[in-house]
């Protein structure tokens, strides 16, 4: 079960980078603005509190050359800003300025923008801002991710079982407790290292740089993994003295006090760190995201320990108590879901508009199939509890009455047999001495299904706290940063000149909302420098509409080409296409979906 789904995390993660949560909201300078006098510092303003790193900015002036910029910090001291100094004396020409943040829920975010001083250089210097993340340092992240939550599951489940369910003999969990406990340290432990290559979208050989590592421990992040690592120990000593205080009754309330108190310290370092810390309504979300956490792990990691101890030392009694449990925790799996998903979705449109709403979708549509699971496992549950009620009730009623001494002696008791299974119990079988057994084959049976289904529920669940939540992408497509170009507004489009190479088409839409627009559109060759090409044209069609295609009048002049009015009626996914004739003779047509909005 555990092969499988890190395989199923593998091909689910490795799908796409992840996106950040925190987006950018504005620039100071504005992109691509011209201002007359050369600014002393870059501000760039998020939709929430971002981490900074050493490399948070690269400014490139006209020539492409990297300028010596200030330490990175904040503005006005807001953690939702950042900010770097400039070198005094910038001559004419644009900049460019690549950034590079971690947003509040972990994940990294970069970007790149431009701004002119006096006026636009006649090229542009152009600058990779890489990807968020490298896709092999990503899934080695996702999978060591998706094994911290099952081994944490696996952890606190189990515990809460012996605490609270009371098995007759525990000896069997003893094993998944321990291999749940250096699951955690082993998966805690790749996170932390794994965490500076992770942030800085670099491959893992990245994570043996000493300084890069030193830098993981003083973020918040790394923080709370080290916290993590350090809360294992205090675990590890709860579960030795766990077994001690099973065979001791009244130690049994402050044992299961002290593991709540490690149980939710544990969940904590999870709740800091993922979607729950950044957004609306944090303190609430954070609560809301452990109890989630907590409630997954004690019927998850339950159903394993029921598992082991039905085919170890079936007892209804246990059986019982954690159906009970397994109640309880649904009750509260639902509640903080229902809260969770409004909070990550914002809008019924975001539930088959977003990555994030088609995931819950699939998560919702599984818990559907793993609540009916459960509620199989309740009946027979309930079955094997009527099945030995009346064995119970028949030995006290055959224990002997006291005789006179010197009296006959009592009879010897007959073998007691199970009772029949109920009439209406399709798979008993005809022999009552073996429906007991029977029954608590198909306890097995519908446990390891839930069992099965509750793991491939956490690797949606893994892959869904690593995408941006709909709510934060709706925000991202409304905001606009000073200067009023949207970023879907800028575009860069690579296309093939003949055998010559690969060449690309930047096309900027200001404002980029409906109304009218202006367009500046440049060509640059293979090399990155400015390319000459004899026409390029324009058109925007709206699909879902039928509006289109709107041709965009560009017009070369001499370095770029430019429309001053083009009219965009309506908001949506515009489909743009761009037709570049390199020669007399060929041309390249390529397509793009842009958002624009009102």
């Amino acid at each position: 079960m555990l092969l499988g789904a890190v395989l199923v995390l593998l091909l689910l993660g490795g799908a796409g980078p992840a996106s950040a949560h925190a987006t950018l909201t504005s620039t100071d300078p504005g992109d691509g603005t011209v201002v007359q006098r050369a600014p002393g510092h870059v501000t760039l303003t998020f939709s929430e509190s971002v981490g900074l790193r050493d490399d948070s900015f690269r400014v490139l002036d006209p020539g492409g050359h990297r300028l010596r910029t200030g330490e990175a910090g904040r503005a006005d001291g807001r953690s939702d800003t950042a900010r770097v100094g400039l070198p005094a004396g910038l001559g004419e020409g644009t900049y460019t300025v690549a950034w590079r943040v971690v947003s509040a829920d972990s994940h990294p975010a970069s970007g790149a923008f431009t701004f002119s001083v006096g006026r636009p250089s006649t090229t542009t210097a152009p600058v990779d801002t890489g990807p968020s993340e490298d896709p092999l340092t990503a899934t080695l992240n996702q999978a060591a991710r998706y094994l911290s939550y099952l081994a944490a599951a696996l952890l606190i489940g189990i515990a809460a079982f012996v605490v609270l369910c009371r098995p007759p003999d525990a000896s069997a969990l003893r094993r998944p407790l321990v291999a749940g406990w250096w699951t955690l340290l082993g998966a805690t432990l790749a996170l932390l290292v794994l965490r500076a290559p992770y942030e800085a979208g670099t491959g893992p050989a990245s994570a043996l740089d000493a300084g890069a590592f030193a830098g993981t421990l003083t973020t918040r992040p790394g923080v709370l993994l080290l916290a993590r690592l350090v809360l294992l120990a205090p675990v590890a000593l709860f579960l030795v003295r766990m077994g001690r205080a099973d065979r001791h009754r009244e130690r049994r309330p402050l044992t299961a006090a002290v593991g709540a108190v490690l149980a939710l310290a544990l969940a904590s370092t999870w709740g800091a760190a993922e979607h729950a810390s950044a957004g609306i309504q944090v303190p609430l979300a954070v609560t809301s995201f452990v109890l989630h956490l907590l409630a997954t792990a004690v019927w998850l990691g339950g159903l394993v320990a029921l598992l082991v101890t039905l085919r170890a030392a079936p007892d209804a009694a246990t059986v019982a108590r954690f159906s009970r449990i397994a109640l309880v925790s649904v009750t509260v799996l639902v509640a903080t879901g229902v809260y969770q998903s409004w909070r990550g979705l914002g809008s019924w449109q975001a539930l088959t508009g977003t990555a994030y709403g088609r995931l819950l979708l699939a998560k919702v549509a599984l818990v559907t199939v793993l609540l009916a699971a459960a509620a199989v496992s309740r009946r027979w549950t309930a079955a094997l509890a009527t099945a030995r009620r009346p064995v119970r009730q028949r030995e006290r009623e055959r224990i002997p009455e006291p005789v006179p001494a010197g009296g006959p002696p009592a009879p010897e008791p007959e073998p007691l047999e199970p009772a029949p299974p109920a009439p209406d119990d399709p798979s008993a079988p005809d022999d009552p001495s073996t429906a007991a057994a029977a029954l608590r084959r198909g306890l097995r049976r519908s446990v390891l299904a839930e069992a099965v289904v509750a793991a491939v529920v956490l690797v949606v669940t893994t892959v869904l706290t690593s995408t941006v939540p709909g709510r934060a992408a709706d925000e991202a497509a409304r905001a606009v940063p000073a200067g009023g170009v949207l970023p879907a507004s800028v575009t860069t489009i690579p296309f093939e000149i003949g055998g010559s190479g690969r060449g690309t088409v930047q096309i900027t839409l200001d404002p980029g909302r409906t109304g009218d627009n202006a367009v500046q559109a440049v060509v640059f060759g293979p090399d990155g420098a400015l390319a000459a090409v004899p026409e390029l044209r324009l058109s925007f069609t709206l699909p879902d509409k039928d509006v289109g295609p709107i041709e965009a009048r560009l017009v070369d002049r001499g370095g770029y080409w430019s429309a001053n009015t083009l009219t965009l009626p309506l908001p949506g996914t515009w489909t743009m296409r761009t037709t570049v004739r390199v020669s007399e003779i060929d041309q390249v047509s390529e397509e793009r979906r842009i958002r624009i909005g009102r």
